[in-house]
């Protein structure tokens, strides 16, 4: 795992100083190796610093750094016929070869045709980037579920793992790189082609015992998919359904399975998800913290998700702790449960859109489905990558998602007043045996649960402003031209 970027100069001029200044900025995200590439040539260093010293003159470069995680994991760019590569992230199942091999060897007939294809095959959770003469191809798989941003400003057009050294080169409008495109990259800027993206299929006729069945065999091969390269994964683990289904079928894919739990002291949440593990029989790790826990944290939670929304914050400190504890227990990989609240109307707005009619309530699950690579999925990488741990969402699968997005809305919601709702996936919890204070939990939004909105609103006060105003001012200490 690690850090790409990938830049052209808009003036044809050298470009690899800029891609090594964007380097120096990521190396939280790996700093094992560091490597930079033109089209026809590679270079790799153990520091940053050197690869400046490197002899490439280039106006279209490519830059990694890398961290090695898995047996399999080697540090890139990689060089293929007349072009260099980057594929960061996974396909699931994994490649038995090398990832980077097997792709060099798809593309090697014709790069720019064949670039499409990588998108339209490889299902998993990856970004990759192509440089050819004068000009570079990304893309970007149709889930989002690892972070990838672009932008520009008056000599270079670039891509980067995460927006802070985009910024630090005056881009001003970073967005987010849309999932399921490619976009080729030149002098004259950026130009999106959609390939591959999630659309909203045909409702299915189908009854809930079915559809029960067929999604317990999807989520169980989309787990056994992302445990293949592994022995051993963690679960970001609240003891409610979500994350207890995930549990399980991991412990069905007979590896180890490590479930962690975090929370401020004295939350009763925390009670509950040991009585789930012990329930569930598997081993829990549980950390308390405290409000001053979540005050020195925060600094260092807007300067990883990069945005002063309150709720991306409240829900990305906890998710912090989780991934912090995971890599503290030497495990490689955690496993969380996003992706499920929008697949199956988790939400409770979700009561209120019902009441307007069914395809209201349709509409709004596959909308917050397909924009959740920017309202959670890169949030939650951008936190895992720090601390070298690699964030697999088992329902964020290709096959789990269309069929999800296919059901009947009254096998999710039974009307707009469900307070349970996610009816099919608690039919799963039932089939598979769970105890049933499991399976009928109600949803509580991981910020409330673990006490950390709390412990933010009661800081605010004390400085004698809002929450979101108190983010604000702290965002603005980080990113002092940002805000």
């Amino acid at each position: 795992m690690g850090a790409l970027v990938a830049a052209v100069n808009k003036k044809g001029e050298n470009v690899v100083p800029y891609v090594v200044a964007i380097l120096s900025e990521l190396i939280h995200r790996g700093a094992n190796v560091h490597g930079i590439a033109s089209p026809n040539s590679v270079r790799m260093s153990k520091s940053v610093d050197t690869l400046s010293m490197e002899k490439i003159n280039s106006d279209v470069a490519l830059g990694h750094n890398f961290s090695s995680l898995l047996p399999q994991d080697s540090p890139q760019p990689v060089l293929g016929d007349n072009f260099s590569l980057i594929f960061e992230g996974q396909s699931f199942p994994p490649s038995k070869i090398p990832e980077t091999d097997e792709i060099l060897e798809e593309l090697k007939p014709d790069p720019e045709a064949e670039a499409c294809n990588i998108i339209k095959r490889h299902q998993g959770s990856y970004v990759f980037t192509i440089a050819l003469d004068n000009k570079i191809l990304v893309g970007r798989d149709i889930i989002g579920a690892n972070s990838l941003y672009y932008g520009e400003n008056e000599t270079i057009c670039a891509i980067a793992s995460e927006r802070k050294p985009l910024w630090t080169l005056g881009m001003k409008n970073v967005k987010s790189f849309p999932p399921g495109n490619l976009a080729l990259i030149n002098a004259s800027g950026f130009v999106f082609r959609p390939v591959k993206t999630v659309t909203q299929p045909h409702i299915k006729t189908i009854d809930m015992d079915s559809a029960a069945k067929h999604l317990q065999r999807l989520l169980l091969e989309s787990t056994r998919k992302r445990v293949a390269d592994i022995d051993e994964v963690a679960v970001a683990f609240s003891g409610g359904l979500d994350s207890s289904l995930i549990a399980v079928l991991a412990k069905l894919c007979e590896v180890e399975v490590h479930l962690i739990s975090v929370g401020l002291k004295g939350q009763p949440e925390v009670e509950s998800a040991k009585l789930a593990a012990e329930a569930i029989g598997i081993p829990l790790s549980v950390q308390t913290y405290t409000i001053s826990d979540v005050e020195q944290v925060l600094p260092k939670i807007l300067w990883l998700i990069e945005t002063a929304d309150s709720i991306k914050t409240s829900i990305a400190i906890p998710f912090y702790w989780v991934a912090e504890i995971t890599s503290r227990m030497k495990c490689k990989v955690l496993f969380a449960g996003q992706g499920s609240d929008e697949l199956f109307g988790g939400y409770h707005r979700y009561l209120r859109e019902y009441a307007q009619s069914v395809a209201t309530v349709r509409n709004a699950m596959y909308s917050d489905f397909v924009s959740a690579y920017e309202t959670n999925f890169q949030r939650d990488v951008q936190v895992c990558s720090f601390h070298k741990v690699r964030l697999r969402l088992p329902f964020a699968d290709q096959k789990v998602v269309n069929f999800a997005l296919s059901l009947p809305v009254k096998l999710k919601i039974e009307s707009p007043q469900d307070a349970l709702r996610k009816r099919v996936l608690r039919q799963v919890a039932k089939n598979l045996e769970m105890p049933a204070f499991i399976v009928n939990k109600r949803k509580k939004a991981i910020q409330y649960a673990t006490g950390v909105h709390k412990a933010l609103r009661k800081l605010s006060k004390e400085d004698g402003v809002n929450l979101n105003e108190y983010i604000n001012r702290n965002f603005q200490k980080v990113y002092p031209t940002q805000v």
